[in-house]
């Protein structure tokens, strides 16, 4: 905690700061608390941008326990936090995250149901791709699905174009299942493109890069900088990809202005709540939906289903349907995980106040 930090203050503005927080600062905010933004978050500590320069910070014990008893959510990059600087200003202490305006959030590893934010207060959510062998629409739906449930504007990015002789047949593919999301083809490598992703970083607005490993994520960032400052690797040859180097979560600020989140490769991504986002995704099925016979039809065997026959008429590709249902199902089944976690809890929570009773009618 004792490392050096760059003194020069941030403008709030400039990292996204704006009315809705503002609004919500006077909701939450205390006279001796200092918004600030977290920009990395480490095992036990964050970083974080401020009108007080660069700050390393520590969430307080009472964020701590009421994350473990009640769920509340501690920091996670791209939040904004109220902090309170100690020890004549070398550290901070977070108090508070401030309301999030939106989240890109997955279910973490392992067999219990958890909330892991990936990105929090983004206004894009970059899915990168490849034009390469990488391409898995299947995967693709799955992202776009998480960014429509995170409550920013997904985009499609297919990189490494330098690579691809005839990318029109994949961008043609990846259009079909982007239901209107924006697709742009570029080269990080070759700089090939990426005029196209400047509209999105007006206003000081916040994109967050989310995909798999190799996809070239790093690259792209520095080539929006103009400088290396994410490690990057060669592409194998014998699978189009790259090699994963980026190892955390971090807030960049853009010189031309923005800001842009850099994410690991994801290796597995588990929905986490994301209903609303799985209709949006598949905004085509949910059309036709409307016409079935039945109200609560799962598009299986049902009579008079329109989706099904859809796939019947060839206007609805099966590889699709079934990939909704794959979706649908692993949501499904995260809600009856969240539905026995809470029995669990609640059962708990009977037995302790009985122990407490039955103590306290002893004494």
């Amino acid at each position: 905690m004792n490392n050096p930090r760059n003194t020069e203050s941030f403008e709030l503005e400039k990292l996204g700061w704006d009315d809705f927080f503002a609004q919500t600062l006077e909701q939450n905010g205390s006279a001796d608390l200092l918004p600030g933004r977290v920009a990395v978050e480490h095992r036990r500590s964050y970083r974080l941008y401020a009108a007080q320069g660069d700050v390393i910070a520590e969430a307080s014990g009472r964020m701590h326990h009421d994350a473990k008893k009640h769920g509340t959510p501690l920091p996670a990059v791209g939040d904004w936090v109220l902090f309170r600087m100690i020890d004549d200003g070398a550290r901070g202490v977070i108090h508070k995250v401030l309301p999030r305006k939106s989240k890109f959030s997955r279910k973490a590893s392992g067999d219990h149901s958890v909330e892991q934010v990936i990105a929090a207060n983004i206004d894009h959510v970059f899915i990168v791709t490849t034009l390469t062998r990488e391409m898995n629409l299947r995967r693709l739906e799955r992202y776009l699905t998480m960014a429509w449930e995170s409550g920013a504007a997904p985009v499609i990015l297919l990189n490494k174009a330098d690579l691809c002789d005839d990318p029109q047949p994949v961008i043609v593919s990846v259009r079909e299942v982007a239901q209107g999301v924006p697709v742009h083809t570029l080269s990080a490598k070759t700089g090939a493109g990426l005029e196209q992703l400047k509209p999105y970083f007006t206003n000081h607005n916040t994109c967050a890069l989310i995909g798999s490993s190799g996809v070239g994520k790093s690259t792209i960032i520095n080539s929006l900088i103009g400088e290396t400052v994410q490690k990057v690797q060669e592409v194998r040859s014998a699978d189009d990809k790259g090699r994963h180097t980026t190892t955390r979560r971090e807030l960049i600020i853009l010189p031309d202005g923005g800001l842009i989140i850099d994410t690991p490769g994801m290796r597995e991504l588990h929905l986490w709540e994301a209903t609303s986002g799985l209709y949006e995704a598949f905004e085509d099925i949910a059309k036709l939906a409307a016409s079935c016979r039945f109200k609560d039809c799962r598009h299986e065997n049902e009579p008079g289903c329109a989706v099904k026959e859809a796939v019947a008429n060839n206007t609805l590709a099966p590889d699709r349907l079934q990939s909704f249902h794959k979706l649908l199902q692993e949501l499904e089944e995260l809600e009856n995980k969240h539905d026995v976690q809470k029995r669990l809890k609640a059962k708990k929570s009977v037995k302790r106040s009985h122990t407490a009773y039955r103590k306290t009618t002893k004494k």
